[in-house]
């Protein structure tokens, strides 16, 4: 992850004059933590960043956004070097946005599952449909009472189901994951 993402938050803490405190505080973090963040010497979790973002009253997808993008390519295509990866190795999850906007019908997702890592329960109900494919290592995809176990190459679509994730693998997986309409 880039320290645009810890710039970006000390900047809108700052614009609220917000303390490093205040702003720990609201989103049950220590100030210690928040500080390496702003510093670009820790990375948030997708969590922390839904929180950050709604206190802030922006989508979460500003913190994906790349600075140094093409003007004529906004909008059109999202290069590999400029997409900004959110999420953590330690939290289990690291996603990037695909999608060169999210004012489309859907959004592309690469998400990284670190292995043994698990959801922590099931996500809940939202009003999109989800698909994919499994690009390499295997994942564990629940829905209720059903386990589906994923290999590379298989593919998967639910919509508006509650579901958690689980890499029983000793290897990282990464999926294209596609969501409609777009949640980020």
């Amino acid at each position: 992850m880039s320290s645009q993402v810890g710039s970006d938050i000390r900047a809108m803490r700052r614009s609220r004059k917000m303390t490093l405190q205040s702003l720990s505080d609201a989103i049950g973090r220590s100030p210690g933590w928040l500080s390496l963040i702003e510093r670009g010497q820790a990375q948030p979790s997708i969590r922390d960043l839904e929180q950050v973002a709604a206190l802030f009253d922006v989508n979460i997808s500003f913190f994906f956004r790349s600075l140094g993008q093409n003007e004529d390519e906004k909008g059109l295509v999202v290069r590999a070097k400029d997409r900004t990866a959110l999420g953590t190795q330690e939290s289990g999850l690291v996603e990037e946005l695909l999608s060169p906007g999210l004012d489309g019908a859907f959004e592309m997702i690469k998400s990284t599952f670190a292995p043994h890592a698990t959801s922590g329960g099931m996500k809940p109900v939202r009003a999109t449909e989800n698909g994919g494919m499994l690009i390499s290592g295997r994942l564990v995809l629940t829905f209720e009472d059903l386990s589906l176990s994923l290999s590379a190459g298989d593919s998967f679509q639910f919509q508006q189901k509650s579901y958690g994730w689980e890499n029983p693998g000793d290897d990282p997986a990464v999926a294209l994951w596609v969501v409609a309409p777009p949640v980020y």
